[in-house]
This record gives C-alpha cells, sequence and structure tokens, in this order.
C-alpha cells in the first residue's frame, strides 16, 4: 500500500473548519485511507478548532496544522512504495544471480510479488543444482533477512512458439526431452502458468541470445540474423500473445534491450542492434495492440553495460563499463539493483500511465553526443592560440 501524503490536506482541512458550513463535506471528499489519517482531528470538537485556528492570521495556519499532526495519532507520510503484494510475476530468462533478470527478481520480491521463472533448457540443471546447493543464498538475500522464493521454475524455450514448431533434434536431445508433458514452449509455459496460478499480473522478458554475436554485421549470416532477432525480439512478441490472455487488466510487461538499437557499438554484432531495435519498435506497437485488447503496458528498459556472465560472452563488456564511467553524466558503475528498481516501478501501478516507453537507466549515457574523454574534444577545449 502506497502512504499517501497528509500534510496539504490537512491544511484543506483547516480551512474548512474556519467555514463550519464546509466542514461536513470535508470528509467525504477525502480519500478513504486519508479520512482514517485524519480521524483524530475531526473528533475535536470544533468549536475549539475554530477559536484556537481561525483567530490566527493564515500565514500561520499552516504552522499550527503540523503541530496538530505531530500532537495527533497520525504522522505525516515520509514517502512513497512501491506495494506488490498479491501480485504474481513471471521472469523469463534468468540463469544465474548476475544478470538484470535476477535483479528484477529481487525487486518484485522486495515489493511482496510471487515470483514464477522460465529457465532456458539446457541452463535449467545448473541453475537448480546451484539454488539447491546455496549458491544464491547471499544474493537471494532480502531486506527483511528472508530469502528470495521462487513460486516454481518452469523448463523454456522461447526461440518455440508451440510444439509443433520444435525439430526432431531438439526435441530429442535429453536436456529437452526431460521437460516431458510439461513441454517447454512460450504455448507451454503460458498454459501450465495458468494452471498453477490462474491469472498473473507481472510480465518479464530478460531473453536475448545471437549466435553469431561477435560477429561484424557484414559477416553475419541471414540465419544468424534471423535467430537474434527471433530469439531477443520476436519472443517478447509471442510471450505477450500467450501470456496477454492470463494477466490481470493493469497488469504490466517489461523487457530490456540496449543503446546499441540507436547508436553504433562496434562489436555488438550479429544482428543484435537490429534485434534490439525491432524490440524497441515492437514495445510501442505491442503497447498500443496489448492496452486496447488487455489493458496491459508495455515497456522496455535500455539497460547501461554490466559484467553479467551473459554479458561477458561478447567479449568487450570490460571496455563499455570504462568508456561509461569516462563518459556518462553520472561517472560511476551501473549496478543490476537499479535495472531491478526502475522495473519494479514500471511493473507497479505507481507508473500505471507510462506505456510504449524506452527508459533508459544508464547514467545517462545515451545523452552524449560526444566522449570527454575523446582526443578530439580535449584539442576542442583549448584555449585559442594554444600549442
Amino acid at each position: 500500500m502506497v502512504p499517501i501524503p497528509t500534510q496539504g490536506a490537512s491544511r484543506a482541512v483547516v480551512n474548512a473548519v474556519c467555514h463550519s458550513s464546509v466542514v461536513r463535506c470535508a470528509a467525504p471528499c477525502l480519500p478513504v485511507r486519508l479520512q482514517s489519517d485524519l480521524s483524530s482531528i475531526f473528533d475535536l470538537q470544533r468549536t475549539h478548532l475554530h477559536r484556537n485556528i481561525c483567530n490566527l492570521p493564515r500565514s500561520r495556519r499552516g504552522f499550527v496544522t503540523k503541530a496538530a499532526e505531530g500532537n495527533g495519532a497520525s504522522p505525516a507520510s515520509t514517502g512513497l512504495s512501491i506495494d506488490l503484494r498479491g501480485k504474481k510475476a513471471f521472469i523469463a530468462g534468468i540463469a544465474d544471480d548476475q544478470g538484470f533478470g535476477w535483479a528484477i527478481a529481487k525487486a518484485l520480491a522486495e515489493a511482496g510479488a510471487e515470483i514464477s521463472l522460465g529457465v532456458w533448457v539446457p541452463a535449467l540443471n545448473i541453475f537448480e543444482s546451484s539454488y539447491r546447493r546455496g549458491k544464491f543464498d547471499a544474493s537471494r538475500k532480502l531486506s527483511n533477512g528472508s530469502l528470495m522464493e521462487f513460486a516454481k521454475v518452469y523448463p523454456m524455450d522461447a526461440v518455440y512458439d508451440t510444439p509443433e514448431e520444435v525439430p526432431e533434434d531438439v526435441s530429442s536431445n535429453k536436456r529437452y526431452a526431460a521437460a516431458g508433458d510439461l513441454g517447454f514452449t512460450v504455448s507451454d509455459v503460458a498454459r501450465n502458468v495458468e494452471k498453477d496460478f490462474g491469472k498473473i499480473d507481472v510480465l518479464v522478458h530478460s531473453l536475448a541470445n545471437g549466435p553469431e554475436v561477435t560477429k561484424p554485421l557484414l559477416e553475419t549470416s541471414r540465419k544468424g540474423y534471423l535467430m537474434a532477432v527471433s530469439a531477443s525480439a520476436y519472443s517478447y512478441v509471442s510471450m505477450l500473445q500467450r501470456f496477454g490472455p492470463i494477466m490481470n487488466p493493469g497488469g504490466a510487461a517489461v523487457s530490456l534491450t540496449y543503446l546499441a538499437s540507436e547508436k553504433i557499438i562496434p562489436g555488438y554484432g550479429g544482428g543484435m542492434s537490429s534485434a534490439k531495435a525491432a524490440l524497441e519498435s515492437d514495445t510501442r506497437v505491442l503497447a498500443y495492440e496489448a492496452g486496447r485488447k488487455y489493458q496491459l503496458r508495455v515497456n522496455t528498459i535500455s539497460a547501461g553495460p554490466l559484467g553479467s556472465r551473459a554479458a561477458k560472452a561478447i567479449g568487450f563488456i570490460d571496455d563499455m563499463i570504462k568508456y561509461s564511467y569516462a563518459n556518462a553524466p553520472i561517472q560511476k558503475e551501473l549496478e543490476a539493483r537499479e535495472v531491478g528498481n526502475a522495473a519494479a516501478f514500471l511493473l507497479s501501478p505507481m507508473a500505471s500511465a507510462v506505456t510504449g516507453a524506452t527508459i533508459y537507466v544508464d547514467n545517462g549515457l545515451n545523452a552524449m553526443g560526444l566522449a570527454p574523454d575523446s582526443q578530439t574534444l580535449a584539442r576542442a577545449e583549448q584555449p585559442v592560440g594554444a600549442a
């Protein structure tokens, strides 16, 4: 529950008390929570309030109101909080405790959401083994001292929409075959989630894969390019197609994108820059379509570089972290929790009017047009006539 600030409303009550004809309508005009918070004020004798407050100059009435709040039963609110208690979330794409997906899960858990996961089939055994052996316990710890729990973990491969699309060599693979009747396609997982939990409220797409990501675009094959777009962008479309019908109206979805969608990032190849651009474009269209059809909000977060295990596979992530630190408006390394917190906001009722947006969580790097550590810029900053 989000606390409602009462200071401004209390001043309104004081002014109402000064005009006895308005006193009776003051309380019903306020939110129910606010009426409860201010009940002690209304319990006071109105004549006493009229004598002690209305005789003061208007410039001092705000001060008297604050004093009354301080002595009353309900103090003024100290801020907002994200409350997702009773909400059910499904997160696709977590394989360890290092990436943005884990950070989002932790932020949602802190807010009280019940979380289920879809883990890539080839990584499932390692993930479950690490979880059971307590390898993730330190990173599972929440602010109240408890450990983050997952209601259920499902095998998932989001490049397949239905069982009929799965090639024989994949379905016969022992890791995939272990899924059995549960299946692992997007439609399988959506069906299983609905069976186990009914309607859900939150959908997180933390998926990306480009088999040729280390190749320049000029050397990327058609197959590699299309695989990158399929796994990293179309999978979001597929998930909303199949999870949309089992989400409560007012629910929200979020995905993760990267600055390479709109700026040249040498080394981020294999069609991945195109995939991220498609993901952002699809986010806007999905926001309209899922908003009208299911009353859902759809957004994406453009996160800065993070040294996760998946990112290190690209090979240049350490250089990108150093570059960001040197050139972003805020000179610090991005923390995964910062992306998690932004996602929790977007997935909560606090962002009820935010949809179709690409939200940058990158210390402001996206805003830069020229790197401050550039030698060209250093020369340009020299005074005229300098050597």
